[in-house]
């Protein structure tokens, strides 16, 4: 696991090329699995790959979902909280095993945050979505996923070293000696 968490990087660039059936449904299982509150499983998810969706899509918030425009395949992630009180934590834990299922496979991708953002009109960014996906209002939006083939390299992730002053035991501040 460490080695593919090493790899995981926020892409944005993505190839021309569709992603296959197989990865989609690896994928998705991956989410379906995920854990979740008293196994209340609140989590809808909506796979979007029309490019003209995906443009849409791409409109969302005012700064960063722009790469959804370019992205061959999106994963939009939904919640409902009459169903989980924890329905963000639930749809976050579905989330990270989508992203990393997705490197998994050989897949970029990049978590678009969207709840408690806002379209550039100034409307709620998750009010723009229903309109275009047809959400009904008992779920919310947490976040959509583009996704891709990679077409940008970025270097493996590395812990600086610093960051190891933020790992205590037994109680705040009272570091861990590795």
């Amino acid at each position: 696991m460490l080695p593919l968490l090493k790899k995981r990087r926020s892409i944005r660039i993505f190839q021309d090329r569709k992603v296959e059936k197989e990865k989609v449904y690896q994928i998705m299982q991956a989410a379906l699995l995920s854990p979740s509150s008293k196994d209340n499983n609140p989590w809808k998810f909506i796979i979007v790959d029309d490019k003209e969706v995906l443009l849409k899509l791409s409109e969302a918030k005012e700064h960063g979902s722009t790469l959804l425009a370019e992205s061959p395949l999106a994963i939009v992630v939904l919640a409902d909280p009459k169903q989980s009180d924890v329905w963000i934590e639930d749809a976050s834990i579905a989330t990270t095993l989508i992203i990393m299922t997705a490197q998994q496979s050989g897949l970029g991708s990049c978590w678009v945050q969207l709840r408690r953002r806002y379209h550039s009109s100034g409307e709620d960014s998750e009010a723009y979505l229903r309109g275009i996906l047809n959400i009904p209002d008992n779920l919310h939006v947490l976040c959509i996923v583009a996704m891709g083939y990679p077409d940008e390299i970025k270097s493996e992730k590395k812990i600086p070293e610093e960051k190891w002053n933020d790992v205590f035991l037994n109680q705040y501040e009272k570091k861990y000696n590795f």
